[in-house]
């Protein structure tokens, strides 16, 4: 459950590990924060221009992962599944320390920082959130990749589908409602891989963390991680929970629908940027209620805004 007033976590939160595509350790603190703080990255490992805002025009790459930058160049890569955490669990304000230039991966899902932000649990504010309505369809189009946000009545839908050549990945679609559904699935949902790429990423100096403790690599008709899946739409999954993350770029909760095939960090940046170059695409609503869970903004106080 979430609340329509701004929210950050009780305690700090301590994680370490490595960086996927780097392969640096890294430690990262995620603090506590006032009302209007908003997500912010500090790079510890750096004395001066070391805060960096995860927002739309502040992407600096999609490729593989989503890294922002701040003016002077100074880096933070793969926020996606942190994000995705703090976006689903309602969370509007952290200051988030990390003393290198990538987001440790953990098991390549979300699990772990879900777990943590609730083992610590989370404090409510008095400061009303601002949600985005979407108000008119937005599309975009990448070849054979499609994503498009439209409004909605009362919720933030996402549908999205994946299509691969390899058999046992193939065609996968879920559906979630991101203020109601059971989200578990999705926030345990790994990172994946088809072991042919794995020579691709080393090539490309990428993946250099990358193992089977923190991500899924499916070879011809086969899982090679002990345990096989987690779930049985795990590879779709997971890509909606990278969707939710780089969403939530945005600076903002979202009234809207999603419909998207085969689109990736690249895409939703390009959708977000493309809402934002023309206010008649939405409007900023500030919720006054206080406390109020997400299953009622969608029976109550949604409905005066739809």
């Amino acid at each position: 459950m979430s609340s329509l007033s701004q929210r950050t976590i009780k305690k700090p939160i301590s994680l370490k590990g490595i960086g996927l595509h780097t392969g640096y350790p890294v430690n990262m603190k995620i603090n506590p924060a006032k009302p209007n703080t908003g997500i912010v990255f500090k790079r510890t490992d750096l004395k001066n221009n070391n805060y960096i805002i995860p927002g739309v025009f502040n992407v600096a790459d999609t490729s593989f992962c989503t890294t922002v930058s701040n003016e002077f160049g100074v880096k933070v890569s793969t926020i996606e599944h942190l994000m995705g955490a703090l976006f689903g669990l309602g969370i509007d304000n952290v200051l988030i320390e990390i003393d290198s230039q990538e987001v440790p991966i953990l098991d390549g899902s979300a699990k772990n920082f879900v777990e943590n932000i609730n083992l610590v649990g989370i404090e409510t504010s008095d400061v009303p959130i601002k949600i985005i309505k979407i108000e008119k369809k937005v599309s975009i189009n990448d070849g054979k990749k499609t994503m498009s946000i439209e409004p909605n009545k009362i919720s933030l839908d996402i549908d999205f589908e994946i299509k691969y050549k390899n058999q046992l990945i193939g065609n996968q679609r879920n559906f979630v409602n991101v203020y109601e559904s059971d989200l578990s699935e999705i926030y345990s949902s790994r990172t994946f891989c088809v072991y042919e790429d794995i020579e691709n990423f080393k090539k490309m100096n990428l993946a250099k963390g990358g193992s089977l403790e923190n991500a899924l690599v499916v070879k011809d008709n086969k899982v090679l991680n002990k345990g096989g899946l987690r779930n049985n739409k795990e590879f779709v999954n997971h890509k909606i929970l990278d969707c939710i993350g780089d969403l939530y770029l945005s600076g903002y909760k979202i009234i809207g629908k999603i419909i998207c095939s085969q689109g990736g960090h690249k895409l939703t940046n390009q959708l977000l940027r493309e809402v934002f170059q023309n206010k008649e695409n939405f409007t900023i609503v500030e919720i006054k209620e206080k406390n109020i869970p997400h299953s009622l903004i969608n029976r109550k106080y949604l409905r005066s805004i739809a």
